[in-house]
């Protein structure tokens, strides 16, 4: 007797048609939340998560079977791909072996990528154009094991306060987690090891700011686990957080979601889930639709950067040995 097939529907996005199978597997017990509960909640923020995306590299996190099942971390796109589906060529030199990456330039990927298994969608900050310039500087409040969230919304204030001293337009976002992550907009003139140490001079103004909130050292066993680290890592080549509007492979089902900074003072992450959000997005749209209008120049951060090495600062150590 032939094996039957596995159920499927299949899903109208723009002009393609993107069959997705066992539409009713249940991917966050917790909730009960199916795959197509997921494809659907894409779908209803689309214009945001395409804008997050757009012509980046993205590493999916897979969930074959849901949250239940193995987590599975991909670099290379999934086999089987439809031909319309973009991806971008990256080499890494440690390796010496390349990788093709989805390159979302529509919606309809990202619908398929979640019909092969993906929850998270993790895009470099830098895009196809030129992957090895970033355009897009990330500042991550990393809570520590016993750092509670009214301190990371206290350094998320110190972050804006430096941030308009600079003249520079942030955009936060939930991360989805624990933390707080804020995107800048760069112009993409410099190297991943500039960024990174351009990031570095930033956290090192909010640490002297804030220093019973933050701590920058550097091993992670040797920071108080009640403070914020600041982690410019993220800016590194090949590190990758989750994107404004990604799924979040968490029980309750969350979003790393965009916030206003009036928001900052008393947001909950755990508010934002894929229940909560498509209504969210409906009323205000998407919070950093217009980042790309403005680009930052780093210049004055590689001027802090070099302030500081010359009384005596590290440089950034290097971000795969902590």
């Amino acid at each position: 007797m032939a094996a039957s097939k596995s159920p499927s529907v299949e899903i109208e996005v723009d002009d393609r048609v993107v069959r997705v199978s066992n539409p009713d597997r249940v991917y966050f017990p917790e909730s009960g939340a199916t795959k197509l509960d997921l494809v659907e909640y894409y779908l209803a923020v689309g214009p945001g998560i395409v804008n997050a995306l757009e012509e980046r590299p993205c590493m999916l996190h897979r969930f074959p079977k849901g949250l239940a099942g193995e987590k599975v971390h991909q670099k290379r796109l999934p086999n089987g791909a439809p031909p319309w589906v973009e991806t971008v060529r990256l080499h890494f030199p440690r390796w010496n072996r390349t990788a093709d990456e989805l390159c979302v330039t529509e919606l309809a990927s990202v619908i398929w990528a979640v019909q092969m298994s993906t929850v998270e969608f993790h895009p470099w900050n830098s895009r196809r154009a030129d992957t090895e310039k970033p355009d897009e500087w990330r500042i991550d409040l990393d809570p520590g094991p016993d750092c509670d969230f009214d301190r990371v919304r206290r350094v998320a204030g110190v972050v804006h306060e430096v941030l308009d001293e600079l003249g520079v337009t942030g955009y936060p976002k939930t991360s989805g987690s624990k933390g707080i992550h804020v995107y800048v907009r760069i112009r993409p003139d410099h190297g991943f090891k500039e960024v990174r140490r351009a990031a570095l001079a930033f956290a090192r103004e909010v640490e002297r700011r804030a220093p019973d909130d933050v701590d920058l050292t550097w091993w992670r066993k040797d920071r108080d686990p009640a403070t914020v680290f600041v982690d410019y890592n993220q800016n590194a080549r090949d590190h990758t957080i989750a994107a404004a509007y990604s799924v979040r492979g968490l029980p309750d089902a969350r979003v790393s979601t965009p916030i206003r900074w009036d928001e900052v003072a008393d947001v909950d992450p755990r508010d934002f889930t894929i229940f909560t959000v498509p209504q969210r997005f409906a009323e205000l749209g998407d919070l950093h639709a217009d980042i790309d209008d403005h680009p930052w120049d780093i210049a004055p951060l590689l001027a802090w950067a070099e302030r500081d090495e010359a009384e005596g600062a590290e440089p950034p150590a290097d971000p795969d040995e902590e």
